[in-house]
Order: C-alpha cells, then structure tokens, then sequence
C-alpha cells in the first residue's frame, strides 16, 4: 500500500490474538479465556481505540486479524460500513468465522478474497534450482506458502501435520460440535486416498460399514464433506454430460486445495505422481481462472448387432467467459492405447 502512495497512518493494522495490540486497548490476553470464547474483547475499547486513529476524511485502510475474538464482531464491522472513507480487510478462524458467513452477513457489503495456496507456476518463481526438482518437491509439500520457504524436509512435514490437525480439523470439530471425531478423520483418509476417482456418498458409506463396522450414513459423510469444502481443504467437481448439456450430481470427484495437505493425512506414505499431477492442474486452472467440470460424453458403438453404450471421460472442463478447453491429463504416454485415448 505504502509502494501505491498511501501514507502509513492511514493503515491500521490490529491482530486480535496479540498481546502488543491488546494493550493499545486496555485489554489484557492474559485475562481473555479465547479457546472457549466465554470472555471477549470489548468493542467499547476497540472502537474508541479505532476513532482515535481516523481523525481525518481521507481514506483508510482497516487490516483485522482473529476478528472472531472481538465480541459483537459482525455489527462492529457493519458500522465500518457505513463510513465512506474505511477500507476492512478482516480474517478470521474457520470455526467462528467461515468466507460464507461473510456472504450471509454483508451481502451486497463486501467481497470475498479467496487466496490460495501457491500453485506449481508461482511455486516455481521462488523455487531454487531446476523445474523437475521444484516439481518433484511440490508434489510432495505443496504450496502453503509457510512450509515453502523451510529448508528441511522433517520441518516441512511438521509443519504440514500440524497445520491439519491443530487448526483445520480442530476449527471443524468446534465450529460443528461434532462428536464422531473418529469418522471425520477415517472420511479424511479415505478421501485423500481417492484423489482424482469418481466417488459418492453412498459408495463411501459402504466402505465405512464394511471396513470399519461403522453405521455412519451418506447424508452425514455428505454433510462431512461440506465442512471440509467450507474450510478450504478441498473441493467437490461435478460431472457435466458434455453432449446432454446438464450436470450429473454423483457421483463426483474430489481434488485438495493443497497436495502438502494430502500427503500429510497419509504421513507421507502414498505419494501417487499421476493422481498427484491431475490435482495441480485443477488448482491452476481454478487459478488462472477457469470454472472447471468433470467431462462425460457417452459414446454408442455396434458390436454384432448389439449397440453398446461406452461412457467416456474428459479429465476436465474449463470455461472462462467464451473460452472452452477439454483437457486430458497423463503423466506419461506409454502405450499407443494411452495415445490414442
């Protein structure tokens, strides 16, 4: 912003979470319980704290961080609104704070910035050494920008775990309140496994009452799967009947927002190229833009007077305003039946 221009008392940035911040306000992090949310800050203190700073007409620009933990958050940010001259850009956790209650709460008011991980061509810019090592590294640790700057293996696979656990799975658990921990997790496992294959909900729920005598039913993994979407671990692509023109539900495949998030589920164990490869090329698309589907067409052929329907398939779909690819995708072509398909 300042590189743009903008005088640095006009940016104000305040981190809810920091104790430096805190005192700016009168409030003490020692004597906030956060972890339950049973004491919040006061927005009293943080108001008055924020009025004081903009004691002019010209623009500022509101950075907030851990907005969750100011109490009464929403009408606070709502009251931002109406000043003519207040820039906010809030993030938060997932589990007070999800990108869709934005949208249900300051709709028509506000925008959504999806960020996401580095993808392999902004990987590659800050990657030292040659395209084939910089890929065969982000197939395996992916691009949250953090872990691609450590140096060491062991810290990158820590860190990886650590961010899966202590604040992506736990944020679900406590936003929901849900008490089948062990099934989310297994759902997880069994998702990250099955990368890039068309599965469903009722197929996965077989699998949980066959392998792990669980009754788990499909509308609840299908509900798992959502919380999943809500808090960016991955996304579910539909399939589009390209001759039909329609979208066909289910089954689905699903692809992560990070391949370091993957292999960390699987501690490392199943790193898979193929699959692997046909996930980045999803994230870059979805970068670079595109909206992107699972490509269907069926195919009739006659053998010995028999018409035989043949269901093929097109990796994907992307769309970007009037333009339209079908992509195939093959980390290697080593037979002239992969060639010709």
């Amino acid at each position: 912003m300042t590189q743009s221009g903008v005088d640095e008392n006009h940016i104000i940035k305040f981190a809810f979470d920091s104790g430096s911040d805190l005192l700016k306000i009168g409030e003490d992090l020692m004597d906030l319980d956060v972890l339950s949310g049973e004491r919040l800050i006061d927005p009293k203190k943080f108001l008055d704290y924020i009025m004081s700073q903009t004691n002019d007409n010209y623009k500022f620009y509101i950075l907030l961080d851990e907005v969750q933990l100011l109490k009464s958050f929403e009408q606070v940010l709502n009251g931002f609104l109406r000043q003519d001259n207040f820039d906010v850009y809030v993030t938060g956790s997932n589990s007070k704070f999800l990108s869709k209650d934005v949208i249900t709460e300051f709709a028509g008011r506000g925008d959504e910035i999806h960020i996401m991980p580095l993808v392999f061509s902004e990987f590659l810019q800050a990657y030292d050494g040659d395209k084939e090592d910089a890929f065969a590294e982000y197939q395996v640790y992916g691009g949250l920008p953090a872990g691609a700057l450590m140096k060491k293996d062991e810290d990158k696979m820590n860190y990886l775990k650590g961010q899966l656990e202590n604040v992506y799975l736990r944020d679900i658990v406590h936003r929901y309140d849900i008490r089948l921990t062990n099934e989310l997790e297994d759902l997880l496992n069994i998702l990250a496994s099955g990368i890039s294959s068309l599965t469903n909900p009722s197929k996965i729920a077989s699998t949980f009452k066959s392998i792990k005598q669980s009754k788990i039913s499909a509308n609840t993994i299908d509900k798992f799967i959502g919380y999943f979407e809500d808090s960016f671990i991955l996304k579910r692509v539909y399939r589009y009947d390209v001759k039909g023109r329609k979208y066909i539900g289910t089954p689905y495949k699903i692809y992560f927002e990070d391949l370091g998030l993957i292999n960390a589920r699987l501690n490392f164990r199943q790193i898979e190229p193929i699959h692997l490869m046909e996930n980045i090329i999803y994230n870059e698309l979805r970068y670079r833009g595109y909206m992107v589907d699972v490509g269907m067409v069926i195919k009739r052929e006659s053998n010995k007077n028999k018409d035989i329907k043949k269901q093929l398939e097109v990796d994907f779909i992307a769309n970007l305003g009037n333009k339209r690819y079908y992509i195939q995708s093959a980390y290697s072509l080593q037979s002239i039946e992969k060639i010709n398909q």
